[in-house]
């Protein structure tokens, strides 16, 4: 009890705080035309995915304060771990995918603009999810309502199903989730390698001042990208972890740990899918001005809008609008 109450307490606070900032993520997105860029539909789309996430936060917190009996029924059972899985591995391929469109930009612009567009983005993503809800699919049948022989309803609890303990085929997928965590961010390191040496190269050779605001553009967006990526790495790498244990358990001391250890990585992956908006807010001045025209007064908002541009973090131009895929948040 002495450790449920706290983390009930943390657990509910990193669901309002993420419903209540990715809501604002999608709606400022959507909301004003200078937000609608390439990189920003990125992120709106993984917004959506981290609300999907969030939304299996209060079973989890059910299974943690009473595992049985499961009063939710079969479906909304295995609903619960599919949309988490599927919406975790959404997540990872969009951070992949937008710091391919950012080498793109930064290390081969004038291909960039005729590769990187609206449109195309739009259907990557929609492939993109696709991909990862299709490859969580066999969660939905790993899972399920398991109750014992000559037990009462009282019994009833959402767990992995024993053929798919039996079979090997959860570990496997397991190991496969952890796949999609290790290969990406490895990827991901090398991208950022590249991108790197290239901005590092740039600074001798772009003097003129749209290159000098293209430059500052393209830093802005990798310091959000890279913040992003890091609190990724640091909040998952934990769940991971909890999972290779889990699969490797062969005594009562190693089960116990993994108990404890999985509930600490259960609240930082919440954290992850909570965080994003926080460190936009923190990151970038031109988010900020954007919420603060969505939700302040108009007087108040313009007021944001205006200290915000003076202190340069936020600058409308023509060619700011017409080489919108190098710029984001």
């Amino acid at each position: 009890m002495w450790v449920l109450v706290p983390i009930t307490a943390v657990c509910l606070g990193l669901f309002v705080l993420g419903v209540a900032g990715n809501v604002l993520t999608v709606l400022v997105i959507r909301s004003y035309r200078d937000m609608k860029t390439t990189t920003n539909l990125y992120l709106g789309s993984m917004a959506v995915s981290d609300l999907l996430i969030l939304l299996g936060l209060p079973f989890d917190l059910y299974r943690l304060w009473r595992s049985r009996p499961w009063i939710f029924g079969q479906l909304l059972c295995r609903l619960s771990h599919y949309l988490s899985e599927g919406c975790t591995y959404c997540t990872i391929l969009h951070i992949t995918a937008l710091t391919v469109e950012r080498y793109l930009a930064i290390c081969f612009p004038l291909k960039a603009k005729v590769v990187v567009t609206k449109r195309r983005v739009k259907a990557t993503i929609g492939v993109l999810w696709a991909f990862a809800l299709l490859s969580a699919s066999p969660f939905f049948f790993l899972v399920g309502v398991e109750q014992p022989e000559n037990q009462t309803d009282f019994s009833r609890e959402c767990k992995p199903t024993p053929q798919a303990l039996q079979s090997g085929l959860l570990a496997t997928m397991f190991w496969v989730t952890t796949c999609y965590f290790v290969l990406p961010v490895t990827c991901l390191s090398v991208l950022y390698g590249f991108i790197g040496r290239e901005l590092w190269r740039s600074n001798s050779r772009l003097r003129g001042p749209s290159s000098l605001l293209r430059e500052k553009g393209h830093r802005q967006t990798i310091r959000i990208l890279a913040v992003v990526v890091l609190a990724f790495v640091i909040c998952w790498l934990p769940f991971h972890i909890g999972r290779i244990i889990f699969i490797n358990t062969r005594d009562i001391r190693t089960m116990l740990f993994s108990q404890y250890f999985n509930i600490f990585a259960l609240q930082l992956f919440y954290l992850s899918a909570s965080i994003n908006p926080v460190l936009y807010n923190l990151v970038s001045k031109k988010y900020r001005a954007a919420a603060c025209r969505l939700l302040l007064p108009r007087r108040a908002a313009e007021r944001a809008f205006t200290v915000t541009k003076d202190a340069g973090g936020y600058t409308e131009t023509s060619a700011s609008t017409r080489n919108e895929y190098t710029t984001s948040f």
